[in-house]
């Protein structure tokens, strides 16, 4: 074939390699997604159902937790059935739109997962600063208002590199040396300058990510200096505890977010940078309603109550 030709060629499909190198241990580490998927799935849908059943915990609090839940659950479902379906039956293909949606989900649900992240530090914010007027600045609009304000930012957010990447030229070139559709892998694979887009991509995400976890981290600040001056020590304790988790959950997903999208790039993909990108999609969503729920007296209370009234039926 010419060079001509092979510039020429559209690409209509990819081949994602996933762990090629890892052959014998395939069985293995279809157990080990599979397990995290389920358990991601039943933690998330068991926050669910306990936040709509019982009505102590129509809060605020747990509305926006609710929302977190759900997030979740379409984060990890965009990139673990198809892995799990690789591992399974060692078809790599998927075809160019198919992965170019994913693409833009993965980007969409990890923006929508970060606003989301700020309203619950919002609302700890108004909770413990302004508790006498909690009831009326949290009121249902306003959260209903804050969940779709996260929720648009988040799928607008994802356009810009989504587009364009559909956009550019592949020239035949379609395996992608990783375990989805990221980013960088894909870019590796264009014969378009990619360049100008990398810079808008690294510049997007390091302000939407600075100026969350600045908003944060102001929040925090501020809850942090309320909950200090009281005087009481079992009030104190119990206004820490109600955002210890939440503390935890920005924590460990701004840091894998940061190292997955502003690491620089290695030129091949090892096993390291495969699983080390794929945390915040995979490993974040199954660890959230365990910190959740583990550190979370209601949560644990409706739980336990709804666990026992079963077993009395």
């Amino acid at each position: 074939m010419s060079t001509w030709d092979l510039n020429q060629t559209e690409v209509t499909e990819f081949i994602i390699l996933g762990f090629s190198n890892h052959q014998n241990f395939k069985s293995l580490l279809f157990v080990v997604f599979l397990l995290i998927y389920l358990v991601t799935l039943l933690g998330n849908l068991t926050l669910l159902t306990v936040m709509s059943i019982d009505s102590r915990l129509h809060t605020p609090m747990y509305f926006f937790l609710s929302n977190l839940a759900f997030v979740d659950i379409c984060l990890t479902s965009c990139t673990l059935p198809k892995i799990l379906a690789i591992l399974l039956t060692d078809n790599k293909f998927i075809s160019f739109r198919a992965c170019m949606t994913q693409l833009y989900l993965l980007f969409s649900f990890a923006s929508v997962e970060f606003f989301q992240l700020c309203a619950m530090a919002y609302d700890r914010y108004v909770a413990i600063c302004n508790p006498l007027r909690y009831s009326v600045i949290m009121n249902k609009r306003v959260c209903i208002l804050l969940t779709a304000i996260s929720w648009t930012l988040g799928f607008l957010d994802g356009l810009p590199q989504s587009v364009t990447v559909s956009n550019f030229s592949f020239c035949g070139h379609n395996v992608i040396d990783h375990l989805f559709c990221d980013f960088h892998a894909i870019l590796k694979l264009s014969c378009s300058d990619t360049s100008s887009l990398e810079l808008l991509m690294h510049t997007l995400n390091a302000c939407l990510a600075s100026v969350s976890v600045l908003f944060i981290l102001t929040s925090y600040a501020q809850i942090i200096s309320t909950i200090l001056k009281i005087q009481n020590v079992e009030r104190r304790r119990k206004a820490f505890s109600t955002c210890s988790s939440h503390l935890t959950v920005v924590s460990i997903y701004s840091a894998t977010v940061f190292f997955a999208y502003l690491r620089p790039q290695s030129k091949n993909a090892t096993t390291f940078d495969k699983l080390s990108d794929s945390l915040y999609n995979t490993l974040i969503p199954m660890l959230n309603p365990l910190i959740y729920s583990l550190r979370n007296k209601d949560v644990k209370a409706a739980l336990m109550k709804i666990t026992q009234g079963r077993t009395k039926h």
